[in-house]
């Protein structure tokens, strides 16, 4: 049995403080070959923290670190990879403008022998065998910029097993994937650990940590409370408890307050980015869903709807009123907000604290006569902190600092503050706790209870299934099949989306005999 092996890594009473916070607080794991271990708890609960202890970037304030029956300190992550630690973080560090081999091979070349000559054929062959192992067919010589998502985080992994690492630290792995290629990632997981790697995974996503783990660690405000229990003896509702301190029977509290008014209407949308002949209603109060692979189209569709790619044909409506959306700024005048996939790089100013984050996209009411009023700004900024719960820290501090729940509900409040009446989500909960989750579906049940229409991407098909009154897969640009979200399930889902099963609206999408795409006459011209 793996848990009878001894430890690779055994961490006893590790601590680490930073300026006004106690990170870490006396925290014991043991991490053994051939077994995946996975570490949960809220954001801010440390696992980042231990991670980095691990991977030689934070050196802990207290407690030792024992590898293999010694006890060793490292001050660099150089010194860490030198004991076969390799760290897959959730922000990818690849290097865009470099191919496959140049990103596995970063800081490491290899030299032919006896010279100073860059064995480029060496490090090739050496790339093709890795991605080989990970079912990976693409050319060692493909710049990382022109790779999908997913193959960016096989090649992440390939870096790491280029190293010959004995110990895998993964972050959130499948944090920018969709079902299919979450299932392939997972079966790798449990191939490597197969192999004889530790593998330390970092998670949200409690049904993956069901799914790949053998045992679990949870830790709650820098301590254990759970170390080295094996999954099978736990229920998902043990987990969260011990996660957030409380019982929660309902994961997702989904409220049902769509009428038959429609809110925003969408007819033969294309787009100069994909998008290809899109027509969907969202009603009043509903949330209607957008499903499908990753590369699908989904964003692209909101990014078309929202006036960052620009629309070829294709008409709009709002409350029933025709829109003209050629830009983000017309979206705001309109009504229209968008919470991006990516908040940190697309959605929040990192230099600004939460009230100013709240109101940058109405600033006229904060004006008095020319002038901006800070404490207009100030006054919005709490009473959208107090309405949506957020950490009252953020009303001082630099919205960097605060977990990554609570920035998103900073993205939420702006758009509440516009009075926005339509609200594009794209991966709300992405990269958040289970508590922060819970929040963001309260926050979506509050929208909808005001008559807000909310347009959900997700690639979390248990939280697209639970928490849309309509769902729309999505492929090739495409929408292919619409359906109530309780007529649906994963593995229809999935089919739908990967091609294996026809969608209702198949055959009206490829334009097929009988369907003819209506064209928009120079009237509407201005709406591209």
């Amino acid at each position: 049995m793996n848990d009878q092996k001894a430890p690779l890594w055994d961490l006893q009473r590790i601590s680490k403080a930073f300026p006004g916070v106690l990170a870490l607080d006396h925290v014991t794991m043991r991490l053994v070959p051939g077994q995946v271990h996975a570490l949960i708890g809220e954001n801010g609960s440390g696992k980042s923290t231990l991670c980095k202890c691990l991977s030689g970037v934070h050196q802990p304030d207290a407690g030792s670190m024992v590898w293999q029956g010694q006890a060793v300190t490292f001050t660099h992550p150089l010194a860490a990879r030198d004991h076969g630690v390799a760290t897959i973080y959730q922000e990818f560090s690849l290097v865009p403008t470099l191919s496959a081999t140049e990103n596995i091979f970063l800081g490491r070349l290899l030299y032919r022998a006896g010279s100073r000559l860059v064995d480029w054929e060496g490090m090739r062959r050496q790339t093709r065998a890795l991605l080989e192992e990970l079912d990976l067919d693409i050319d060692p010589d493909t710049m990382v910029r022109d790779l999908s998502v997913a193959e960016q985080q096989l090649v992440e992994i390939a870096k790491a097993l280029a190293i010959d690492s004995s110990l895998l630290i993964m972050d959130e792995p499948t944090a920018a994937l969709g079902l299919a290629e979450t299932h392939r990632l997972l079966a790798l997981i449990r191939r490597l650990a197969a192999q004889g790697r530790a593998v330390l995974y970092v998670s949200h996503r409690l049904d993956e940590v069901f799914e790949v783990a053998d045992v679990v660690t949870i830790l709650k405000d820098g301590r254990v409370v759970a170390e080295g229990k094996p999954i099978a003896e736990l229920t998902m509702n043990e987990v969260v408890h011990l996660m957030v301190g409380v019982p929660i029977e309902q994961h997702y509290p989904k409220e049902h307050n769509a009428v038959e008014a429609p809110c925003l209407q969408v007819d033969d949308l294309h787009s100069e980015n994909g998008v290809n002949g899109v027509t969907f209603q969202v009603k009043v109060g509903e949330v209607f869903g957008l499903g499908g692979m990753v590369g699908a189209g989904r964003t692209e569709i909101a990014h078309a709807i929202f006036g960052i790619d620009r629309r070829t044909r294709g008409t709009m409506r709002l409350l029933g009123q025709p829109v003209q959306i050629s830009t983000p700024k017309q979206a705001i005048e309109q009504g229209v907000g968008l919470v991006p996939e990516d908040r940190k790089a697309d959605g929040l100013f990192f230099n600004f604290e939460g009230p100013q984050n709240i109101t940058i996209a109405r600033l006229k009411a904060l004006l008095v006569s020319l002038f901006l009023s800070l404490g207009r700004e100030r006054q919005y900024g709490r009473e959208y902190v107090d309405k949506l719960g957020i950490t009252p820290t953020a009303m001082d501090r630099s919205v960097q600092f605060l977990s990554g729940g609570n920035q998103q509900k900073v993205m939420i409040a702006r758009w509440l503050f516009t009075q926005a009446r339509m609200l594009i989500m794209d991966e709300p909960t992405r990269g958040i706790d289970i508590g922060a989750k819970i929040d963001v579906y309260n926050v979506i049940n509050e929208l909808t209870r005001n008559g807000i229409g909310v347009l959900l991407i997700s690639s979390d098909y248990p939280e697209l299934l639970a928490m849309s009154d309509r769902i729309a897969i999505v492929r090739d640009g495409r929408i292919l099949h619409i359906a109530d979200a309780q007529s649906l399930s994963e593995h229809r889902m999935a089919s739908i989306a990967s091609g294996a099963e026809p969608g209702n609206l198949a055959d009206q999408n490829s334009a097929g005999p009988g369907f003819q795409l209506r064209e928009i006459g120079p009237a509407s011209a201005n709406s591209t």
